[in-house]
């Protein structure tokens, strides 16, 4: 893969916090590009660093795993989910637009709503777990420092709170959520490593769990589904930046170095390992203080996390739900809220966001205090997944055999309400991936077994274990290569230098036509607009 030649450098000073972001999913322009891989791996690692991964990562406690099997499951989880993810980064730099517009060249001009879609769920899933989490954490904390009472009432307040502090962050844009990551990265990083002394007395890494060797057979024979299964929904929290990673690195300037912008999203998931272990190693410390609280009919790890933890820790973790609830919710709403500007054009960036946010809000209450919803969200958020890495597995794939290159101005026709153009396809449609992408994706959820949780109709066939992920995975990267190789692709889709794993038939793009080409059928974009990676 051969990067760009340098362009010029950046002559637009960066825009001031308090002054609220123009663009939406257009390509941003080169002199605007200031960002760093630096910024995207605090803006990764920011969004991840809370109390939200802290819940997910006392699940595999929750499984009945002990600490060092948990551990085990823990690190497989992130560097899995890493190395799938931190691919998914390059679409930003080399189109300047985020990784759903980015799609269409793989999907078609209108397949890439798949990717809107799945974003809108993701960070529905992720911001509705950290505002619950962080909001209980604040009230429990209020509660034992100030005797406030925990009523829905107080409940219903801190939620608002959260959401609505995080909906303003989003509205002002990427130069202020980058600078609440900043804090957030520094601060929270501070609170956990406080909680480790706070823990340490307590911490005992012999915790064995349920699958002891006087465990009975029955109980033996759950090991390897809830260890697949804890390592699952760890794996959910990296790979649901998958859909967002575009939305940062799209101001990093396309002449950067690919591997410093993988590498920068592969090390921020790495770094997540801190508020994992922080949520395993509590767990274990709560399942034998206060097992209560880790009863898989009913967990509560925040009640649990209070009752063990030290009373000079209580204002900590208060800081904590605060900081982390802002970081995880920003991350998650702010791409959403963008992208959904570009499936509905007459809505701007703003307007696009605070109606997601509003939304989002609205499933948040009616999740907690009326469908009671609050359990089974990380059942939503693995199956999203499950659904979400087939296409993040075409995104790849499509980047490889395009040899990174791809026209930004077709990228853009959907956005602009435009027709034709190198990636119209079939009426919009790219059928080759759309099928590689939900075959795959239903295939993976038909396999899905989540101990106690979710177990899809074929779930029971591999005795219990979860292979959904691997199972999709590898369908969706054979089945899409075979279906560009049977079915070849128009060749104007690929660069000059033509395609690589795949074959083309020459066949002439529909010229671009519709508002702003002035002309009911124009030319096809300017070959000379495109970019390569």
């Amino acid at each position: 893969m051969t990067p760009p030649s340098p362009g010029p450098a950046p002559t637009t000073p960066p825009p001031s916090l308090t002054e609220v972001e123009t663009h939406g999913v257009d390509r941003i322009p080169d002199a605007e590009r200031t960002a760093t891989p630096f910024d995207l791996f605090r803006l990764a690692f920011g969004g991840a660093n809370t109390f939200s991964t802290c819940v997910l990562g006392a699940f595999p406690i929750l499984f009945g795993l002990s600490f060092w099997q948990g551990l085990a499951a823990t690190v497989l989880g992130v560097v899995v989910g890493a190395l799938i993810l931190c691919p998914m980064a390059v679409f930003g730099p080399v189109n300047g637009t985020n990784n759903a517009v980015s799609s269409s060249a793989h999907l078609g001009v209108h397949g890439r709503v798949v990717g809107s879609f799945l974003s809108l769920l993701t960070a529905v899933a992720f911001f509705s777990l950290s505002v619950w989490s962080s909001g209980d954490a604040l009230v429990g904390g209020a509660h034992r420092l100030f005797g406030v009472d925990r009523g829905n009432l107080t409940y219903a307040v801190a939620y608002a709170l959260f959401a609505g502090l995080v909906l303003a962050v989003c509205v002002y844009g990427f130069r202020f959520m980058l600078f609440v990551n900043k804090v957030a990265v520094t601060s929270a990083t501070v609170l956990f490593l406080l909680g480790a002394l706070a823990f340490a007395g307590d911490f005992d890494p012999s915790y064995a769990g349920v699958f002891t060797d006087s465990a009975d057979a029955a109980t033996k024979s759950l090991f390897w589904p809830s260890f697949i299964g804890a390592a699952l929904i760890v794996l959910s929290n990296p790979v649901s930046f998958g859909a967002f990673l575009g939305d940062w690195s799209r101001y990093i300037p396309a002449a950067t170095p690919r591997r410093r912008v993988v590498g920068a999203a592969f090390l921020s998931q790495l770094a997540t390992l801190l508020p994992f272990l922080f949520g395993l190693s509590t767990a274990s410390i709560i399942a034998t203080k206060a097992p209560e609280y880790v009863d898989p009919a009913a967990p509560d790890f925040v009640g649990g996390l209070l009752a063990i933890s030290p009373t000079w820790f209580f204002l900590p973790v208060c800081l904590l739900a605060l900081i982390g609830g802002m970081s995880t919710g920003t991350t998650s709403l702010y791409g959403t809220g963008l992208d959904f500007s570009s499936v509905f054009p007459r809505l701007s960036r703003v307007q696009a966001t605070l109606l997601v946010g509003v939304v989002s809000i609205a499933f948040i209450f009616a999740g907690r205090f009326g469908l009671d919803l609050v359990r089974s969200i990380s059942t939503f958020a693995t199956v999203i997944i499950t659904c979400t890495t087939p296409w993040m597995v075409v995104m790849m794939l499509g980047f490889y055999t395009r040899r990174g290159w791809y026209d930004p101005e077709a990228l853009q026709v959907f956005n602009r309400r435009q027709r034709g153009g190198r990636y119209w396809f079939a009426h919009g449609w790219n059928w080759r991936g759309m099928t590689a992408w939900w075959v795959s994706a239903l295939v993976g959820v038909l396999f899905t077994n989540i101990p106690g949780q979710f177990v899809g109709p074929l779930g029971d066939l591999a005795n219990g274990v979860d292979i959904s992920l691997p199972l999709s995975l590898a369908l969706a990267a054979v089945l899409y290569v075979a279906l560009l190789w049977l079915f070849p692709e128009p060749r104007a889709a690929y660069g000059p230098e033509g395609a690589r794993l795949a074959r083309t038939v020459e066949v002439p793009a529909p010229p671009i036509t519709g508002p702003g080409t002035g002309v009911d059928e124009g030319p096809l974009s300017d070959p000379s607009t495109t970019v390569r990676a």
